[in-house]
């Protein structure tokens, strides 16, 4: 081919994919328009008007945006780099950096973690954890498709100690009316178990659309295994009828979906065909393990089915925004209006356009108006919420993050001088960070406003051993800051800036001035500021 035809073929094939690829500042642009259009200017019953919150200053975008991508803070120096920056695509330019940086995919992944494993029906399901996170911490980090990523769950077999893939049906112990519950709910938003008993009761859905879709399950099963490093399990495909043993059978198991009869319960029951209720697409009886997953993950991933791309995005909008276009964000449900759905359906169809690139999604969130809006509490589901940004609760992950940045404290060391997990199944749970995440952590998929403060989470962090040391200004980095800077007012704004990501009000420098001066004693002053910083509710909330 001559060069000059290739030439011209690489540039119309990168113009096509421009095309095909949804601009980032265009489709953030339009949602903030379709918001505008639906939802302010209204009047509201007592004569005013619902009027958006204005854009929030560059330290809380930075904090917000840098916990939301990458679930740590900004570091002192960051902070002040992005302060004196003129540039006005600061803000694009800082989400780009961000999603490069490796704690993207390991935030995230911990993220989608707990939404596996929170519901998980058998407390064995903690051997797999550690693995899940590692896989999708790779697959993050190297931009796979979110399409890619849930067909590697739905598909998945092998060891479950190098295939964090196996996941979802780990945690459901292969039961296949537990895994299509948790398949439905997690890559559909669409919660199909309401229907496994009777007909779902708010939405069409018919209890044979359930058992049809456990169909494609039967033929999966979770069995020990030992390895050169210890116990472990492995999810398998069963081959073989009942009576006829294999490596790869398990006694007890049928090769076919049956939906119980309700009046008689001993009975076998009526035998069902796999047929996926989004499309009514079906397999014919008999067919493997292997073809049932792959087809169920090929026809729920596929551009067709909306269901898919909704519920990823309202995920994401839900976490990232801090209220979902409809809640609970894992229940959409077709006969149930979600709020500002003309923006709801625009973004879950750029998203898939987009090829399903989750990175893609991030950038056009954080690109609109309506995430850099200054943050109100929650309140009812009304739409008057598309006027601010909503508090967040911190996860357990990010919490312990923001300590050990703000404490000064190095996590391989404070594991260490724990002496590390002894036990495999307990590992995550022995870790410091998995203390904190067993205190502090919840499900991702739950409401916020269901999400409420407890007394051992206000203990732990005033009386915690390992956060007391890391405060003492004798051995902690306290410490070193004091030895360093004789200047009160410039330590009282570094540890604003480490803890709180921003500069202290005067009015607070103040009072941690006097609060030295009263108390006589340098240090003991500085650690009470530090601690108090620490407890405070802005420190354990994303704003």
């Amino acid at each position: 081919m001559p060069l000059r035809l290739l030439l011209a073929f690489v540039a119309c094939t990168a113009a096509s994919f421009a095309w095909a690829v949804p601009d980032v500042a265009k489709t953030a642009a339009r949602i903030d328009e379709l918001l505008a259009a639906d939802h302010y200017g209204d009047a509201e019953p007592d004569g005013q008007s619902s009027q958006p919150e204005p854009l929030v200053d560059d330290a809380t975008y930075l904090r917000r945006v840098s916990l939301d991508v990458i679930g740590k803070l900004p570091s002192p120096e960051q902070i002040t780099q992005f302060a004196l920056d003129p540039s006005a695509d600061k803000r694009s330019k800082t989400v780009e950096k961000l999603l490069t940086n490796p704690h993207y995919g390991q935030n995230w992944s911990r993220y989608w973690r707990d939404v596996i494993y929170m519901r998980r029906s058998d407390e064995r399901a903690l051997f797999g954890q550690n693995a899940t996170t590692a896989f999708l911490t790779q697959e993050f980090n190297k931009g796979t498709d979110w399409a890619e990523i849930a067909r590697k769950f739905i598909t998945a077999k092998g060891d479950i100690s190098k295939n964090g893939e196996c996941g979802i049906i780990l945690a459901q112990m292969a039961d296949p009316s537990n895994v299509t519950a948790e398949v439905s709910r997690i890559f559909m938003g669409v919660q199909i178990q309401c229907a496994q008993c009777h007909n779902h009761p708010f939405d069409r859905w018919k209890r044979e659309q359930f058992h049809e879709m456990a169909a494609f399950f039967p033929r999966i099963a979770v069995r020990p295994s030992f390895q050169m490093g210890g116990r472990s399990f492995e999810v398998i495909s069963l081959r073989r009828p009942v009576g006829k043993r294999s490596p790869a059978d398990t006694e007890g198991a049928k090769l076919e979906h049956y939906m119980p009869d309700l009046e008689n319960p001993e009975a076998e029951g009526t035998l069902m065909t796999p047929i996926f209720y989004a499309t009514t697409q079906k397999l014919s009886l008999g067919a493997s393990d292997e073809d049932r997953r792959e087809k169920l993950a090929a026809w729920m991933t596929a551009r067709g089915n909306h269901w898919f791309d909704k519920a990823f995005v309202n995920r994401m909008w839900g976490e990232m925004v801090g209220h979902g276009f409809q809640e609970p964000l894992d229940d959409l449900g077709p006969d149930r209006k979600p709020l500002a759905a003309k923006t709801f359906e625009f973004l879950s169809r750029e998203f898939a356009s987009s090829d399903y690139d989750h990175k893609w999604l991030v950038r056009v969130i954080a690109a609109t108006k309506m995430y850099q809006r200054v943050s109100r509490p929650r309140h009812d589901t009304s739409d008057d919420q598309f006027a601010a940004s909503c508090t967040q609760r911190l996860r357990g992950d990010q919490l312990f993050n923001a300590l050990t940045s703000a404490l000064g404290i190095d996590e391989a060391e404070l594991e260490r001088r724990r002496g590390g997990p002894k036990n495999a199944l307990r590992a995550a749970a022995n870790t410091p960070r998995g203390q904190i995440n067993q205190t502090f952590g919840y499900d991702p998929s739950d409401r916020r406003d269901e999400i409420a403060s407890s007394i051992p989470q206000a203990l732990f962090l005033m009386n915690s051993p390992d956060i007391n040391r890391a405060i003492s200004a004798r051995r902690g980095p306290l410490g070193q800051l004091l030895d360093k800077e004789s200047d009160n007012e410039a330590v009282v704004l570094e540890l604003y800036l480490r803890t709180l990501a921003r500069e202290p009000k005067s009015s607070e420098v103040e009072k941690c001035l006097e609060h030295v001066r009263s108390t006589g004693n340098r240090e003991a002053a500085f650690e009470d500021i530090q601690w108090a910083l620490i407890n405070s509710t802005e420190f354990l909330y994303r704003k």
